[in-house]
This record gives C-alpha cells, structure tokens and sequence, in this order.
C-alpha cells in the first residue's frame, strides 16, 4: 500500500512549498478549440485538453482536483476521459482528488465508493468528495474503502457558494449546522489517521469565509481541508489560509484549489499555438503558487 493520502498532500505541500491544488474544469467553451479541438463534436478533445492541463500542472504542484460534473455530461467516453485523466496525473506523480460529491447510503454508497477509490474499472482516486446530509453512515462506505487503500475522504462541511447559507447556518441546538457536520464526522479523523500530524479525513472549506476556517480548525484539528472560492470566486490567498496551523515551514493544513484561473487565464485564450498555450498556463499556475507560498511564509 502506498503512503497514506494525508502523507502524500503533505509532502507536496512542502515539496513544491506552496498548497496549490489545481483543478481540471473542463468548460467546453472555454477550450481552445483551434488547439485541442471542440469536445461538443469530438469528445477525445477533454483528453487532449486533460493531458496538457495535467502536464503543465505537475511542474507546479502535486494535488489536482478533477471536476466529474464537466466530464459527465458527455457521456461514457466523457466518463472514461475523466477516468483516464485520473490515470494520466498518478502517472506523473500527482495525488488526485476526483471531485464527485456522492452521497447515499447502504449498497448504493458502497457501490459509489468502489468506483471512487477502487481499482480499474474505478477511478482508482486518491480522494473522494462527499456530501454528509444523509447523516455518518451514508460516509462510511467511503471511509472503510479509503482505510483499505490508504486513500481519503472529502466531506463538504463549509462551502464557498452564497447559497450555503441556506442550510449550512441554520441554527440547530443554538449552532449553525456546519458546525454539527463537522463535530458529526470528528471522530473520522481517527479512522484514517496517517504517519503525520493530519489525518486523511479532508474538509472542504470555502475560502470565501475565513473565520468559519479558523473555528473550523478547532472543531476539526488534525483533518486536512481542501478549501474551493481562491481565484475566480474572489478570496484571496490569506483567506484561503485561514483555516491553517503553523509548521516546519509555515502555514499547513491542506490544499488551495484554483481551477478558471489557472486553466483559463486570458493569454491562454488568445494563444496561436501551443506553446505560447503552455507559457500562459505555467505563468499563470506560477503566479497562484507564489501568491500562496507568500500566505503561507507569512
């Protein structure tokens, strides 16, 4: 078995010294076309467009985050193009999150976590997100298969979308109910405890709130979080932080995603071949690096 999930975000946290996650969005029309081709008429272009995302981002980082919602609607081949995206990054030594947000209960639970996590015909993710408001037991299938693996569970606790609010702050018992989420899934942490001070439960935590972040911390100390809202939703990189805790080399505690941003940037758009592509995704994946790694060194 492999290093557990926690070990290995760690370690490229601290390899590549900032915690950028890059994640692969696949917006078909914002693919250059003239480049990769449309995939509304030739699907194979998600994983001509994939393949160079992902090269381009293991220069970088070591965490991507891979978005099945824009695989998806594209059918089985737009399936299998996520699946063979996911291969295509552990080839390059990246951690994969598969960014899926499943959540059911009993068989239909286990059957989601064995695509997630488990082997080929699977996914073979190195993570998993997951929606918990079908309580503790719709998470378990996917942590007793993360166990096994020595993989990781994403559970969505404080999302950076503005409709959030609509449930996550609802008052139970006198507190907001993410707060209940979080205490609910606390005991999860042990579970999938690795080698290092975090476990490979994860948290997802919307940078867009970055006190909820730091109060999240302490409700959920050794979990790593995975915080969306850095980039094109606006936070900055010391929100995205918030939620961290001084290390050996800094601020830790989990992965920044940025996915428009980076992906998309505006000289991308324009680029006449390939290589004034791959010079705008690296410059603009540089700049989120140095942008976090600045958060971070404090």
């Amino acid at each position: 078995m492999p290093a557990a999930f926690a070990d290995r975000v760690i370690d490229s946290v601290y390899r590549f010294g900032s915690p950028l996650c890059v994640g692969l969005d696949p917006f078909a029309h914002l693919i250059p076309s003239a480049l990769f081709g449309d995939p509304r008429s030739d699907v194979a272009a998600l994983g001509r467009f994939s393949e160079a995302l992902l090269t381009q981002a293991a220069a970088n980082t070591g965490v991507v985050k891979i978005q099945l919602g824009l695989f998806e609607p594209f059918g089985p081949e737009g399936v299998a193009a996520a699946r063979e995206a996911c291969r295509f990054a552990q080839g390059l030594g990246l951690v994969t999150i598969l960014d899926a947000k499943r959540g059911d209960i009993g068989s239909t639970a286990e059957g989601y976590a064995a695509a997630a996590l488990g082997p080929c015909p699977g996914f073979d993710a190195d993570c998993v997100t997951v929606a918990p408001y079908m309580g503790v037991d719709s998470l378990l299938p996917f942590v007793e298969a993360a166990e096994t693996r020595g993989k990781g569970v994403a559970v969505l606790v404080r999302t950076s979308n503005p409709g959030a609010r609509d449930l996550q702050d609802l008052l139970v018992d006198g507190s907001p109910l993410w707060t209940k989420t979080a205490a609910m899934i606390a005991p999860l942490q042990a579970r999938l405890r690795a080698e290092g001070e975090f476990s490979s439960l994860m948290v997802v935590a919307g940078a867009t709130y970055p006190e909820q972040a730091r109060l999240l911390r302490q409700l959920l100390p050794e979990a790593l979080f995975l915080i969306p809202g850095y980039g094109a939703q606006g936070a900055s990189a010391g929100d995205a932080v918030a939620g961290f805790v001084p290390g050996p080399k800094g601020l830790v505690g989990g992965v920044v995603n940025a996915s428009r941003s980076v992906s998309y940037p505006t000289a991308a758009a324009s680029a006449a071949t390939l290589q004034d592509w791959r010079s705008a995704i690296d410059a603009a994946m540089n700049a989120a690096k140095r942008d976090l790694e600045a958060a971070v060194s404090g």
